[in-house]
This record gives C-alpha cells, sequence and structure tokens, in this order.
C-alpha cells in the first residue's frame, strides 16, 4: 500500500512538473548551476591529483616529501590556496639534511631551494621561469632524463646548471645549449645538461621542468649569503615495504631536531597528490564561490515554488484531507515534488559540470577523472537541497485545515 501511495505521489510530481515546464525549468537552474560547479571542481581535482599520484607510483611508490608547517585540510587547501614555494621562513634546515641522510633505509635525499632572482643570457628569461637549487640526487628521485650533457655532480663545476628544453629554446634560440653561459645574481653559470621535455608542470615537486634552471645547492647558499630556504625534501626509501618505517624515523629525527616542535609535514602516497598548481586554485576558488552562491539561490527558489505550488492547490489539499489524507501523505506528496525538482536539476548539473570540466582541460594538461565518488556528491548534494528547502512548503501543506483549504477557494 506504501509503496503503491509513494509511486502515486511520483506520478502527481511528474505531471506537476509538466504542467509548468518554463517555471519548473527556472527553479531548476540554481540547482543545475551549483552542481555543476561542485561537479567541475571534484572532476578537475581528481584529475590533477591523479597525474601527480600516477608519477609517484610509476617512480615505485618508495616516496616520502617533506615541507615546511603542518599540512592543513583538503578543503582548506582549495578556499584558501597556498604556495608550497612561498614561506617567508621554512622550518627545514641544512642540518634537518645531513640527519636524515643517516637514516636506516634511506636511499636518497635531496633538498628544493627555489631563488628569486633575474636570468640574463642571449634572451631575457621568461617571468615565470623557476631557479632551482639542489643536490644530484634529485634527478634520482625523481626521475630526471637527460636530452644531452650530464646532471649535476661532485664531479663538475659547481657553477655549473641544467636547463629545461624549453628554457633552453627561450635563453638561448636552440634545443643544444651545451657550453652557454647565463648570469644569475651576478654569478656566472654554464650549462652542462639539457633535460628530456616532460611537458607536465604539474607534479609533486611543483617544479615545471621545461622552463627551469637548475643549480647545485651550494651555489644557492652562496647566492643567498645562506640564508635561502628549503622549502622541500624529497626521500626515497631503499624499498616501498619500508617506507613506513622510514617515515617514522623521519618524524623521530625531526622533532628530535627540531626541540619537539610539529613545524614540519611528512607527506606520503595519496598525500603527495593533492593538487598544487596554482591554475588549478584559481579555478577551484571561484567555481566554490559559483557553487556556493547558485546552490543556496536554488534553493531559495525551491522553496519560493514550492509555497507558491501548495497556495494554488490549496483546494486540492483540502479534497485530499476530506478524503481521507494524512498530514503525513501531504507532507510526502509535496517533499517529493521539492525532490523531484532538485534531482533533475542535479542530474542535468552533473551532466553540465562534466561537459564544463572537460572543456576547460582543453587548456590543462590533465583530464578530469569520471568516478562514482563524484556522482554520489553531486547526488547527495541534490537530495539534501530538495528535502531541507522543500519541507517547509510540505509541513505548510500537511498542517492546513482542510475546511478552510475548501472554503478559500469556492
Amino acid at each position: 500500500m506504501t509503496r503503491l501511495l509513494i509511486l502515486n505521489h511520483i506520478h502527481n510530481a511528474k505531471q506537476s512538473l509538466q504542467s509548468s515546464r518554463v517555471r519548473s525549468a527556472l527553479t531548476m537552474l540554481g540547482v543545475t548551476i551549483g552542481v555543476a560547479s561542485v561537479t567541475a571542481i571534484l572532476a578537475l581535482g581528481s584529475g590533477a591529483g591523479r597525474v601527480i599520484n600516477d608519477q609517484i607510483n610509476m617512480l615505485g611508490g618508495n616516496i616520502a616529501v617533506i615541507r615546511p608547517g603542518v599540512t592543513v585540510n583538503p578543503i582548506n587547501n582549495i578556499t584558501q590556496p597556498q604556495n608550497n614555494q612561498g614561506y617567508a621562513t621554512s622550518s627545514l634546515s641544512k642540518s634537518d639534511l645531513e640527519k636524515l641522510k643517516k637514516i636506516k633505509h634511506i636511499d636518497l635525499v635531496a633538498p628544493l631551494m627555489t631563488l628569486g632572482g633575474t636570468i640574463t643570457a642571449d634572451s631575457p628569461a621568461p617571468a615565470n621561469t623557476k631557479i632551482l637549487a639542489t643536490t644530484p640526487e634529485l634527478a634520482g628521485i625523481s626521475n630526471l632524463k637527460l636530452r644531452e650533457g650530464q646532471f649535476l655532480g661532485s664531479e663538475i663545476n659547481e657553477n655549473s646548471a641544467v636547463v629545461g628544453q624549453q628554457l633552453s629554446i627561450n635563453l638561448f634560440g636552440t634545443e643544444s645549449s651545451i657550453g652557454s653561459k647565463m648570469t644569475i645574481h651576478g654569478q656566472t653559470f654554464i650549462v652542462v645538461g639539457v633535460l628530456k621535455p616532460l611537458n607536465n608542470p604539474i607534479n609533486y615537486n611543483s617544479i615545471d621542468f621545461d622552463n627551469s634552471v637548475i643549480i647545485n645547492y651550494s651555489m644557492g647558499e652562496k647566492l643567498y649569503k645562506n640564508n635561502a630556504q628549503i622549502q622541500q625534501i624529497n626521500v626515497r626509501s631503499d624499498s616501498i615495504n619500508n617506507l613506513d618505517q622510514v617515515v617514522k624515523d623521519i618524524n623521530t629525527v625531526l622533532l628530535k631536531n627540531h626541540d619537539g616542535e610539529k613545524d614540519f609535514s611528512i607527506l606520503v602516497g595519496d598525500q603527495i597528490s593533492q593538487p598544487t598548481n596554482q591554475l588549478f586554485f584559481s579555478i577551484a576558488g571561484v567555481t566554490a564561490a559559483i557553487a556556493a552562491i547558485s546552490l543556496f539561490v536554488g534553493g531559495i527558489g525551491i522553496m519560493n515554488i514550492m509555497l507558491v505550488t501548495v497556495a494554488e492547490r490549496t483546494r486540492e489539499i483540502g479534497i485530499r484531507k476530506a478524503l481521507g489524507a494524512s498530514n503525513t501523505d501531504i507532507l510526502y506528496q509535496f517533499l517529493i515534488e521539492s525532490l523531484a525538482i532538485s534531482v533533475v536539476g542535479g542530474i542535468v548539473g552533473y551532466i553540465v559540470g562534466y561537459a564544463v570540466a572537460f572543456i576547460v582541460s582543453e587548456f590543462l594538461v590533465f583530464s578530469p577523472v569520471i568516478n562514482w565518488q563524484v556522482a554520489l556528491t553531486a547526488m547527495t548534494i541534490s537530495i539534501v537541497m530538495g528535502t531541507v528547502f522543500g519541507l517547509y512548503p510540505a509541513i505548510r501543506a500537511a498542517r492546513s485545515d482542510p475546511i478552510d483549504s475548501l472554503n478559500r477557494h469556492n
């Protein structure tokens, strides 16, 4: 009996929506825009995360990343984006670096120190060019391949530099720039290696290696008169099976070296794959704001249209109650209509959201991810909106007096 009653409510909701298609479509619009925005955010975020996660897995899955500061909630990463390279004072030090090298089962350790400054060569360097000071171990940890020449090492001159292929073209007009000279902070560097193109500025190092110059860590310290900051330390364990123990040992060593202060974060696996691309954060921030506003406006629209519907169908409510319909029956009838509006709007929003995500991805270096979590989130938002904003009109309809309802439209 209950099942037949619910099916009848669904049938009535369908008829109600079809009888006023334009009004129903306009009411759904707010829900559609909100759900589409949320879907686009999640799809693009998952896509950016997958790119980095795939990189970690390809490197063996035995990498840990140490960054200054404590990791914040992923939601805050979207609403309050932070650039991992932007710490004014890093809590990581050269002393940390030396102590990490002594930990058992650690294979390689490489610091990342990004420097500011202008690069002078045959042509000016683009504004987004990164100057990275590190050690030879970075090539092994991040699997950096050379197009020609060699990477940094103790056997070569301290004033040597490795450049990305695109930066080589920008600075010297050629992919083969071995032996070319550039000036950074008044210091002359000689190109000894050109990296193979990666064509992927999104990685767990937050460095676009195609457009970067890499110099020795010791030279980075000299250029900044030993005041340069370590923004990240990459660690590779000798086996993925030993990674958990390595992380525990790193935490113990750093806590001791920092006088018990937990002012660092150790990230592994999916934690490393949190999107760090600034363009993604810009897109996420804008779409999150649109989503919040649209969902609220859409919810108000649902409540408004349902109150109008209740007022228009006052006599119908009185007749149903006179024929034996309970308050619960009336409540379900209008609540299901509200849910129908929000769910249909949510389905359309889910489709539109993915369409937007795929369009935006044409300008990015990663594709959105289609998974059940995004669909579940979109449907959950739709159901919650339909329930929350449709509940008051449904309760108002259920509590109406049948005699007053019949007399009001006589």
